[in-house]
């Protein structure tokens, strides 16, 4: 609904928004950047200000031009600002979900910490952390390096015979991947996945991948173990499309899957389906998502809301961990 007086004050100021399509690009002549562009325009006629901003926008923001609109009002306005590309890996929660985020507050109260021209890749300082989550470095989804001098033997990635000269792809993955989703799973300052997974659910068997979907789907599936420190990002259409949508979780922990993947082009249908079944993948739930974003026990949804509806709610959300700490930048006194 838009503003009819310029009266209204804020004392911080939230906004999300998808500016940009995966290939289209449509930044700001993208029908969903009208309310963006609402906002920038109404902003310096406000009498009072916001005293702080927090901006989330899916990775690519930062080089378009609705961000370069966006920088241009908060100079205007008197903001100073403090762009970042984070993702809950730098808290240590082994989930992929790499975000922009720009924090801003009138220049009458300056950050806490060194304001830098670049965008951040990781928190400023450790003291700007919840105690609990404190853990400061680079995403380790951009460094596969991170955690290379530490092996995980309990959590083998396809085609893994420990060293590049010995290395076989059998699944749609390049070496470079591999490489990265090692060094990810080596990271020990990263928590497990089974941390994050429920001990036992009613209805279990409406989670795992139906045969379908092993045969169709089984070159390109993102696989992890519980033991495993990292999973992809989720989207709205996890649980229903299989493809980039989220990792699934091999729940026969005792199953090697170079077993099951090696030579799986030569087996027919049935006998594929046979080996690619006995490694009971299945879906994370919605509940083990929530976990991964950060979302109290305390979370539910109305028992009305479709196990589709939550996955669509759940892939357009943001980490609360990544978001409470930097809302704590954002109000901390230098």
């Amino acid at each position: 609904m838009p503003i009819k007086s310029t009266n209204i004050t804020f004392p911080i100021l939230l906004y999300g928004q998808r500016l940009l399509r995966i290939g289209l690009q449509g930044d700001i002549s993208d029908p969903r950047a009208k309310s963006f562009l609402y906002v920038l325009d109404i902003l310096p006629r406000l009498k009072k200000l916001p005293a702080y901003i927090l901006l989330e926008n899916v990775k690519g923001f930062e080089s378009s031009e609705a961000r370069e609109a966006l920088i241009g009002t908060l100079q205007k306005c008197g903001y100073v600002y403090q762009e970042f590309l984070l993702s809950p890996t730098c808290l240590g929660i082994p989930n992929s979900r790499l975000r922009y985020f720009l924090i801003a507050k009138l220049q009458t109260e300056p950050f806490a910490f060194t304001i830098s021209n670049t965008i951040l890749e990781e928190f400023p300082s450790q003291h700007s952390i919840d105690p609990g989550r404190r853990r400061v470095f680079h995403c380790s989804e951009n460094n596969p390096q991170a955690g290379a001098d530490q092996k995980n033997p309990s959590c083998p990635l396809s085609g893994t015979d420990h060293g590049p000269e010995k290395t076989f792809l059998y699944k749609l993955e390049t070496a470079q991947e591999l490489e990265r989703k090692q060094g990810q799973d080596n990271d020990a300052s990263v928590r497990m996945l089974q941390d994050f997974l429920e001990m036992s659910v009613e209805e279990m068997s409406q989670y795992f991948l139906p045969p379908k979907s092993l045969l169709r789907y089984a070159l390109i599936l993102d696989i992890v173990r519980p033991t495993c420190r990292r999973s992809t990002c989720f989207t709205k259409g996890y649980g229903h499309y299989v493809e980039g949508t989220g990792s699934v979780l091999q729940t026969a922990t005792d199953v090697e899957i170079d077993s099951v993947y090696n030579s799986l082009e030569l087996l027919n249908e049935e006998e594929k389906l046979a080996k690619l079944s006995s490694l009971k993948m299945r879906y994370f739930t919605p509940r083990e998502i929530a976990n991964l974003h950060g979302f109290p026990e305390t979370f539910g949804f109305p028992e009305e809301v479709t196990t589709k509806q939550r996955y669509r709610l759940l892939g357009n959300s943001l980490n609360v961990h990544i978001v409470s700490s930097l809302i704590s930048l954002l109000l901390q006194s230098p």
